[in-house]
């Protein structure tokens, strides 16, 4: 995708750069990515030929950003990010003082840092609930004191060619006129499948490492989850199984609730909403549709939309399952990422800029 050079952005942080990619896939020059997990920075840097700036946001102030932004006449500066929001997911029900607790101070640290720099344009990629929250409002208003026209909604990935029933809050704020996601480009006629994504991939049992592709690796699994996958079905629970497989906290009621974890996927729909432990075959549905085993990090990586030829690593010993696994779990998907490029390029297309 050709490059928009009256346009640059800076990622907050970024991670690996799910987000980055993708706004640079839709042609949007990123200048710099920021994350504390020092960890991300190869990946960061290999990909998407911007500087990666290993810190805590809190301690970076607007005027070391405007540095960094272009200083041509009319040019569009953007803040992007994803403020990490655990306590208001959907996973973290039993997190106390929501909002009075550590994490929700990098979703002001955000807000700090749009106050400093004043960006034309501002995006922020979340958990759904956000949206309910007091923390959120305030953002908002906040924007609006700035004079960002402001939208958001909740987004179902699939609707974007997205295979994943991943849902997230977008928010997009610009200065320079209204602003908001472009249409969706799919329905459930054509949501793009597990199968379209990764049933192309050579087979592997538990535990195994294909031999030219070293992330296409799997966990072991103990004899007694071997046995659960099996008697697992596309879609079904552990209901399925017979009485001596099932888990003791299956046999309560509060287990009830978790049907989905030790869960087989479906070929033929969107895959699970992709976490950080998308190997670990009891903790979601993330048993592979027909082998007996757990998704591969190569697996995961293509249904978060990552391409093919993304580097995740610098030297094969360095391929690590838990590490891989929070660098892919916690990001953005690419195509994510796109939509909100594309969103913002035709924002500027419509206010002739």
């Amino acid at each position: 995708m050709k490059i928009n050079h009256n346009i640059s952005a800076i990622d907050l942080f970024c991670g690996i750069g799910g987000l980055t990619h993708g706004l640079k896939k839709a042609g949007i020059k990123i200048l710099a990515g920021i994350d504390q997990d020092s960890s991300c920075k190869y990946a960061f840097e290999k990909n998407n030929k911007a500087e990666f700036i290993d810190s805590d946001v809190s301690e970076i102030k607007g005027d070391s950003l405007l540095q960094k932004y272009w200083n041509k006449k009319n040019h569009i500066k953007v803040l992007v990010g994803c403020a990490p929001c655990q306590p208001f997911s959907s996973h973290s029900n039993k997190v106390k003082d929501k909002e009075t607790g550590d994490k929700w101070f990098l979703l002001n640290q955000f807000r700090r840092l749009i106050s400093e720099t004043q960006p034309e344009i501002v995006s922020m990629e979340n958990v759904p609930n956000l949206a309910n929250k007091d923390i959120f409002e305030s953002f908002i208003s906040f924007l609006k004191l700035n004079e960002y026209y402001v939208s958001y909604s909740n987004v179902y990935c699939p609707d974007y060619g997205i295979p994943q029933k991943r849902r997230r809050l977008v928010l997009l704020a610009s200065k320079l006129g209204e602003i908001s996601l472009i249409d969706k480009t799919h329905s459930p006629k054509n949501y793009k499948t597990t199968r379209e994504v990764i049933g192309d991939l050579p087979n592997i049992s538990a535990g195994e490492r294909h031999a030219n592709d070293p992330i296409h690796y799997t966990c072991a699994l103990t004899p007694i989850n071997i046995k659960r996958i099996k008697a697992s079905k596309p879609n079904g629970t552990w209901l399925d199984w017979d009485e001596s497989l099932r888990l003791n906290c299956h046999k309560k009621n509060s287990g009830n609730s978790y049907k989905s974890v030790y869960g087989r996927m479906n070929w033929d729909e969107p895959s699970p909403t992709i976490t950080t432990q998308f190997y670990n075959f009891g903790t979601g549905r993330f048993g592979h549709p027909e082998q007996d085993r757990a998704l591969t990090i190569r697996e995961a990586a293509l249904l978060q939309t990552f391409p093919k030829n993304y580097k995740f690593y610098k030297d094969p010993d360095e391929i690590s399952m838990t590490k891989l696994g929070v660098h892919i779990g916690n990001a953005v998907p690419v195509d994510l990422g796109f939509v909100i490029g594309k969103s913002i390029l035709k924002h500027l297309e419509n206010n002739n800029l």
